[in-house]
């Protein structure tokens, strides 16, 4: 999987202003089923925020408490400082200064594209709407288009023309429910390029629910990974991708596979090898996993190994090769276009240089070593012994 993050310019600053939005300790219930769970997250003036999960994971509950659509059982919602829903008020969506652009743009088929655009504009005088309206249009490049209809218009014009009625009352947030969804894949990319240009130049601050892996790596300041109700990791996009907090984060995020390892001081090992050494774990002896992505994953011919080429899959610029290995496990490498070993050839498999990976213990990352429990089992498996005796003499 590659990933290339289009937004070059850094994150807002956080220590300069309040945040724009903040969703402190909040949970929504519907009957038995969990829609959120006690959710933290505080987003920055002018900051674009990803939130992504499975299906069924609450982002798009989360993105309905925020709009005001949906009462939350606990906790606070702020947005721009002022309190939108606690335990005592709820302000509905219409004071809320939200903006929100859905999946299916949601426009009214009997007004124009500029009518539209003014819909929420009723506390501006005439001029100043017609002012408004210009500007927006001018923004997401649509002003030769004002008197259109949105039957006459292709999809990524409407998708602009939703973007550009939520831009215009100019909102402290503008929510954003998987808004490229039902857009063609080249069509997509455009579109979703141009409304994170059209976001960023007017410094709105967003929160864009996706359930595409590159999409969020690409788009956002910030990626929120949402699993059963609660946010598993919220951070940038390269430490979600590179530094996974738990181990479904790593393994929702882009394809990875995982081998039980030992680290035995501070050194780093399993089925095939030494993959690197873990500074500051000198005096361990622990069992973990350790987290390996296509990418990470070398290869070479060796007619002594006894891992074996499985499948080989052609995606174009690269080959994804799976790799049997001796215990049964499977490893999976990306390899550049020019480079294919058919199924059934042994090969040696190694680490790439460079690699840091990550652990898990209990399915969670961990960069320490784990405290000795009083009085517990080292815990080392027969598998632990072997590599042991195989690495470690």
């Amino acid at each position: 999987m590659t990933i290339q993050t289009v937004g070059a310019e850094p994150a807002p600053r956080t220590d300069q202003a309040p945040p724009a939005l903040v969703l402190d300790r909040v949970s929504k219930h519907y009957g038995d089923s969990v829609g959120a769970s006690d959710l933290d997250l505080a987003v920055a003036p002018g900051e674009l925020v990803t939130l992504i999960g499975p299906s069924g994971c609450g982002k798009s509950t989360t993105l309905r408490l925020v709009a005001g659509l949906e009462r939350p059982d606990e906790g606070t919602i702020r947005i721009a400082g002022d309190v939108v829903a606690d335990g005592r008020r709820f302000q509905e969506p219409e004071r809320r200064r939200v903006g929100l652009v859905f999946q299916d743009h949601a426009l009214f088929p009997h007004l124009t594209v500029a009518k539209n655009v003014a819909f929420g504009l009723d506390r501006f005088s005439r001029a100043e709407r017609r002012a408004r309206v210009g500007e927006v249009l001018e923004l997401v490049r649509l002003h030769h288009l004002a008197g259109r209809y949105p039957h006459e218009l292709s999809g990524g014009e409407q998708q602009r023309v939703a973007l550009a009625r939520a831009l215009a009352p100019r909102p402290a947030v503008v929510l954003l429910d998987e808004p490229f969804s039902s857009l063609d894949e080249s069509l997509r990319a455009q579109v979703r390029r141009d409304t994170t240009a059209a976001l960023r130049e007017t410094g709105t601050t967003a929160v864009l629910v996706t359930h595409d892996q590159t999409e969020a790596l690409s788009v956002g300041h910030r990626v929120v990974v949402m699993h059963d109700g609660v946010i598993e990791q919220a951070d940038t996009p390269e430490r979600v991708f590179e530094q996974p907090s738990t181990r479904f984060v790593a393994s929702f995020m882009g394809d990875a596979d995982f081998l039980p390892a030992r680290v035995h001081r501070a050194l780093l090992t399993c089925e095939i090898g030494i993959v690197s050494t873990v500074p500051g774990w000198a005096d361990s002896d622990v069992d973990v996993d350790v987290v390996l992505r296509p990418h990470e994953v070398a290869l070479h011919p060796d007619p002594d190994s006894p891992a074996r080429v499985s499948a080989v899959e052609y995606h174009g610029a690269f080959v994804l090769h799976h790799v049997r290995l001796a215990s049964g496990r499977t490893l999976r490498s990306w390899q550049p276009h020019n480079v294919r070993h058919p199924v059934g050839t042994p090969v040696a498999v190694s680490v790439t240089a460079g690699t840091t990976p990550t652990l898990l213990v209990d399915d969670r990352a961990v960069t320490a070593p784990p405290p000795a429990r009083p009085g517990a089992p080292t815990g080392r498996s027969p598998m632990s012994d072997e590599l042991g005796k195989s690495f470690l003499r």
